[in-house]
């Protein structure tokens, strides 16, 4: 399931870790913080496991609305050029540019759309480099059609990350399972594409044992029923009651269009 030059990559200027990791440290001293998301942010979170990495990949950030013009101007000044007409159209939402090496950087603000949509404001600064571990899940479970690299994260974040009530911090993060019960007791469509997702991941791992990393500390697949029951006993919303009635006769996601910049 791992490119096969992963380790040949891993911190050379390929690497797109070696480049990331200093541009939020710096955009924090800087008074503009961001946080990483995506395979980056989870190999931040799991670094003891091999990771999934290709040559030059991209990496993706978030940031809150109300810095989003101190985060564009940061980046700037750091070297990294700006899609001015893209961000012109699509600021308040999505922000593109290009890092010093070339490497493609997309800053989501406020949200990230996706299958759902998962509004991160209030947990933006639950860790200092990521976004916290139970948003990170949650913007892998929310796929509707998961590709290797979204079970490949899912599990690794399973596999190192605790589960506890609470984020954590940044020496020893937690996968806060309040955090998703908030999320999934309040939209049925959530309840329901990350629900099929846990029920998915022991099939998917028993298909491809590879997926789980050597000396894992935690049981992926225990937390991901264990995750699946909560679930199932969180409190729901009034909203959510009125929608489960409707069920799968109404498509309850979004399909993300692919953004031309």
């Amino acid at each position: 399931m791992l490119t096969g030059d992963a380790p040949e990559i891993v911190g050379t200027d390929a690497d797109p870790l070696t480049e990331a990791l200093p541009l939020v440290g710096a955009a924090e001293a800087a008074g503009a913080p961001v946080r990483l998301i995506g395979g980056v942010a989870v190999r931040v979170l799991c670094p003891g496991f091999t990771p999934r990495v290709r040559r030059d990949q991209d990496f993706d950030l978030v940031c809150l609305g109300k810095q989003r013009k101190q985060v564009a101007a940061f980046l700037e000044s750091a070297g990294c050029e700006a899609d001015r007409r893209f961000n012109n159209l699509n600021g308040d939402r999505q922000m593109y540019f290009r890092a010093p090496s070339g490497r493609p950087i997309d800053v989501m603000v406020d949200r990230v759309p996706m299958c759902h949509t998962l509004d991160f404001r209030a947990t933006f600064s639950a860790l200092p480099l990521t976004l916290g571990a139970a948003d990170l899940l949650l913007t892998k479970l929310q796929i509707v059609e998961l590709n290797e690299k979204d079970a490949h994260d899912i599990v690794h974040l399973l596999a190192g990350v605790p589960i506890g009530e609470g984020p954590g911090d940044a020496d020893a993060p937690m996968i806060d399972a309040t955090r998703i019960d908030e999320v999934l007791g309040a939209d049925w469509g959530w309840w329901k594409t990350v629900t099929d997702n846990l029920d998915k991941l022991p099939g998917l791992v028993g298909t491809h044992p590879d997926l789980v990393p050597p000396d894992a500390p935690e049981d992926a697949v225990g937390a991901a029923r264990r995750l699946r029951e909560r679930a199932e006993r969180s409190r729901k919303t009034t909203q959510w009651k009125l929608r489960s009635r409707v069920g799968t006769r109404v498509r309850w996601y979004e399909l993300p269009e692919e953004v031309d910049h």
